[in-house]
């Protein structure tokens, strides 16, 4: 059988949860946290080697929580996302606190991963049909002899990935008549309304957005020479931020988009009906916690997840 390898995005500081480390937060009835579920998923999808994307202050709590665990069922790796891991001839902005999003947290695992791999956000619940289809993906695609790379994604209904809480940024995706992507658009302070979905701007108008439609959740399917993109591109990012130098991030989303727009990459949308959820602010913890306990009750997990 093909390698596959699951990429944990955990690195992200969680500035909107009010503290701590919401990567950390137990959820389940056994103490189990939002990746625990996820790895779980991707070990029944057939996935066999796990790489967390962390912080190197992170290390101890991350091993204690779960990383010890977890390598006692699947192999593990690290790779540390820090400001500093830059191209030769750049430095770390005077006054940056946080490091350059998820494209530097790909980056990160150069030398790592070196197989087929799916990438998804440490704090984020997909369900279980996703990781099933991207895996499928990334085993029995067949290799395409054009210029191309083929990458995959799954993608959600929008209004099954909304907070109660406040808003979100969703990638809205808009797709061609074969499900494949043509364009990923970063939309930010999506809120719930009545009618579904909108965009609540500065001013507090609402541009309605179709709340039935897919979007990206960071939940993606790449092949190892994503990662040679990435490098290539991570200069040419830190070179055209200027006058943005605190806050400007390499993300995943914008990196595809722009592949898209230069027909360098043929992207396949892999639809999942599950319901997304997670924790973007500390007032989502409670709909998370008795969201696994609906789904424990279902049946779908037990409550002891790895016991």
């Amino acid at each position: 059988m093909k390698n596959t390898t699951l990429v944990i995005m955990a690195a992200g500081i969680g500035s909107r949860f009010g503290g701590g480390i919401k990567q950390l937060t137990p959820f389940g009835p056994s103490g189990e946290i939002i990746m625990d579920y996820s790895i779980y998923d991707a070990i029944k999808a057939g996935f066999n080697k796990v790489v967390f994307v962390i912080r190197k202050s992170m290390l101890d709590d991350f091993k204690a929580i779960i990383g010890n665990r977890i390598e006692k069922l699947i192999p593990v790796a690290y790779a540390f996302q820090e400001m500093d891991d830059l191209p030769d001839g750049y430095s770390v902005p005077e006054g940056r606190v946080k490091p350059w999003g998820t494209g530097q947290a790909i980056l990160a695992c150069r030398g790592i991963v070196q197989e087929p791999f799916a990438v998804i956000n440490a704090d984020d619940y997909y369900g279980q049909d996703a990781f099933y289809k991207v895996h499928d993906y990334l085993v029995h695609t067949a290799p395409q002899h054009d210029s191309k790379y083929h990458f995959c994604m799954a993608g959600f209904i929008l209004k099954n990935t909304l907070s109660e809480n406040g808003g979100v940024t969703r990638g809205i995706c808009r797709l061609d008549e074969n499900g494949a992507l043509t364009q990923i658009c970063e939309t930010h302070n999506i809120i719930k309304t009545a009618d579904g979905a909108a965009v609540l701007s500065e001013d507090h108008t609402l541009t309605p957005l179709d709340p039935d439609g897919l979007v990206s959740m960071n939940f993606w399917g790449f092949t190892p020479d994503f990662i040679e993109i990435l490098e290539n591109g991570f200069a040419e990012f830190l070179s055209a931020m200027k006058g943005n130098e605190l806050k400007a991030e390499y993300l995943l989303p914008t990196i595809v988009d722009d592949l898209l727009k230069k027909e360098q990459v043929t992207l396949s949308v892999l639809p999942s009906a599950d319901r997304w959820f997670g924790v973007t602010f500390k007032e989502d913890t409670p709909v998370v916690k008795q969201a696994f306990a609906d789904l424990i009750a279902q049946g779908i997990y037990s409550e002891n997840l790895f016991g």
